[in-house]
């Protein structure tokens, strides 16, 4: 057994020791600083001595130590993302965050806000992970708040208007999103049009507000109605089980959001209520569940894959000060039409 476990502690310490930027340099004659230059990206060394670099740190297996690298410039080149581990479109965002970071040379943190975990707490962990830029994905913290966090490292604020502090926004208008499916479904005949609500924040203020300037601008004053809600499949079901107790079902519901909607429409199919036979059902976002064949969901698209390539070009922006000018893109939401909306019965 000695004779066994000697053996194995040779075989580790006869390993390859990993190669070294002084053993590129060596190998060609150059000094460090050249190598380092060109293993970087940096202009300076010429193209033949580029060529002759890469090669030989292919050749020895050398790999740049980005850790290291990044310490001794004294940055990161992280970006700080919060995000609601509940939202299905706050994936789809980071995503496509992913994508757009990597094609600029930066990488990103995530910092998850759940029931139990509050916004400020993530976002001190993004700080502490030494994240250069923060993008916020729907935050509900105030104006102020977001303001004096820019002070410390620049905030761009996802899907959310902000009217009281010079921040950079990247979203889509809310009220006219939710006004395209009011259009869809009057235009299919619809005039009983119930909303369920997203509860409290700037965007359930402003998707409210669409709901209740579409409906005035058809002249359906009177058919005005909102149920208490927010953002969960069981908000959606609770709103539809009072709808179903009150015996006087529309026909139509707008959620505020997709996984509300969801929940109405199986709560709604569950009471042997045909979807959209006898009610049709809407939401927003467009998130992966939308477009599932079960749910085939009529929805507003937020363009994330837009929204998250501005968010990134905000923030590298900042950071190199190209830009130091807050900045806000308002993107025009598409409505989708699916099969959980249809004629008015």
């Amino acid at each position: 057994m000695d004779e066994a476990g000697s053996t194995a502690r040779g075989g580790r310490s006869g390993a390859s020791p990993r190669p070294r930027l002084e053993d590129v340099a060596s190998r060609l004659g150059l000094s460090t600083a050249t190598v380092s230059l060109v293993l970087r990206g940096v202009p300076g060394p010429s193209e033949r001595t580029r060529q002759r670099v890469l090669k030989a740190a292919d050749e020895l297996g050398y790999r740049v130590d980005r850790a290291a690298s990044l310490l001794a410039s004294r940055r990161s080149r992280l970006l700080g993302v919060m995000i609601d581990i509940h939202s299905p479109f706050h994936a789809e965002l980071v995503e496509h965050l992913h994508t757009a970071a990597g094609e600029v040379g930066y990488d990103l943190v995530l910092s998850t806000q759940t029931r139990t975990r509050d916004e400020a707490t993530a976002v001190e962990t993004l700080l502490a992970f030494r994240s250069e830029a923060l993008i916020l994905l729907g935050p509900t913290a105030p104006a102020a708040t977001l303001a004096a966090l820019d002070r410390k490292a620049p905030v761009i604020v996802v899907g959310r208007r902000i009217a009281d502090a010079d921040l950079d926004v990247m979203r889509t208008a809310d009220d006219d999103g939710v006004g395209q499916i009011v259009d869809h479904l009057v235009g299919l005949g619809h005039r009983s049009i119930v909303y369920v609500d997203g509860g409290k924040g700037v965007i359930a203020t402003d998707r409210r507000r669409g709901y209740r300037t579409a409906m005035r601008r058809h002249g359906l004053d009177a058919h005005v109605r909102i149920l208490h809600g927010d953002n969960t499949e069981a908000a959606g079901e609770r709103a539809a089980r009072r709808l179903l107790g009150s015996g006087d079902l529309p026909t139509a519901v707008v959620a505020y959001n997709d996984q509300s909607a969801i929940g109405v429409l199986t709560a709604l199919v569950g009471a042997g209520v045909a979807v959209p036979g006898e009610v049709s059902v809407a939401g927003y976002d467009d998130d992966a569940l939308s477009r599932l064949s079960c749910f085939n969901l009529t929805t507003v698209s937020q363009r994330a894959e837009e929204q998250a390539r501005h968010a990134v070009t905000a923030a590298v922006e900042r950071l190199d000060e190209s830009r130091t000018e807050p900045r806000e893109v308002v993107l025009p939401p598409r409505l989708v039409v699916r099969g959980s909306t249809a004629r008015a019965r």
